[in-house]
Formats: C-alpha cells, structure tokens, sequence
C-alpha cells in the first residue's frame, strides 16, 4: 500500500473544481505508483478525463444520470444510486486500492438518493491506509465534521451564469 494512513478529504461547495481538484490527486496518486478508482454518480455519459485517467491505470466507474430534475426521487433512482453506492463501498472495503474517490457523492445524499448514514459508516469502516475524497457541492455537515480534510471551492462569477454551456475539454 501506498500510504500508512488514508485520510478522507471532502471537496464542496458552489464553485468550479471539486472534481478536477480530485481527478489531480487521483493522478498524483497513480503517478506515484498507487492504485486508483473513482466512482461518478450523477454522470451519465463519459467526460474528458476518463481517457487520460484510464491512460494512467486509473480505474473509473460512471453511474449515470438522475431522474428527475425537482421533487423526490423515484424508487429506481434511489435503488440505482444505492447500487452504484453498493460498489463504491466495495472498492473502498476491498483495501486494495490506495485512493477511492467517490464523486458528487454529496448532491446524491444532498438529493435523497443515498443515506447520510451509510456513507458516515463507509468512512468509519475504511481501512485505514485507504485515502477517500469525497466531492460534490452541499455536503451535509456531518459528512464535514467526519473528514480529515475540507475544501469548499466558492463561486466569485461564472459564466454558467451567462448560459454558457459546458464545454468539451474543459468542464466536459
């Protein structure tokens, strides 16, 4: 293992980053000789940086969109976020990667998808060399309290704001 203890980092907050910020310690992490998965809830469809990530031994897992835009979560969208959590946790459980990054976990449980204790249990029950990052604006205060390590990037302007899309290589 890489590490002789594993830390657990939470990247929040409205601004741009939380994910590039983790996809750079994930190749930090693999650069140095470590073992890598990310799990991305939320994504439906493959982003730029699963190429250069799976190019690096990076082993990256997307579980797709959400159902719903307002309101409650359907029954098949929590199971489906509970599954996709299910292997997540498996990952972190197995002690066999060094880094696990579990990204826009936070908006699932901010969202209902994904119970605030099952992920406060993951992080009790990570082995200890493991380090997990955990990313996604609205992390609960108590996910906060848990981690070794938080990072609220905050939004000063966007051009989001200005209906600019996301654009291919860059937040894509």
């Amino acid at each position: 293992m890489l590490f002789e203890k594993g830390y657990v980092q939470v990247y929040t907050g409205d601004g741009k980053g939380k994910t590039t910020a983790a996809f750079g310690l994930a190749f930090r992490c693999a650069g140095a000789g470590g073992k890598v998965f990310i799990g991305q809830f939320l994504k439906g469809r493959d982003s730029s940086e699963r190429i250069p990530a799976e190019s690096a031994g990076i082993e990256v897992k997307n579980f797709g969109g959400i159902g719903f835009i307002t309101g409650e979560p359907s029954e098949s969208d929590i199971k489906a976020a509970n599954e996709a959590f299910n292997v997540c946790s498996e990952k972190v459980l197995s002690g066999i990667y060094d880094l696990v990054v579990i990204d826009e976990i936070n908006v699932a449980v901010d969202l209902g998808l994904i119970n605030l204790a099952d992920v406060l249990a993951l992080i009790r029950e990570k082995p200890e060399q493991i380090e997990l990052v955990l990313t996604g604006r609205n992390a609960k205060d108590e996910l906060i309290e848990a981690a070794d390590l938080c990072t609220e990037m905050k939004k000063i302007k966007h051009y989001y704001d200005a209906d600019v899309p996301a654009r291919f290589g860059v937040e894509d």
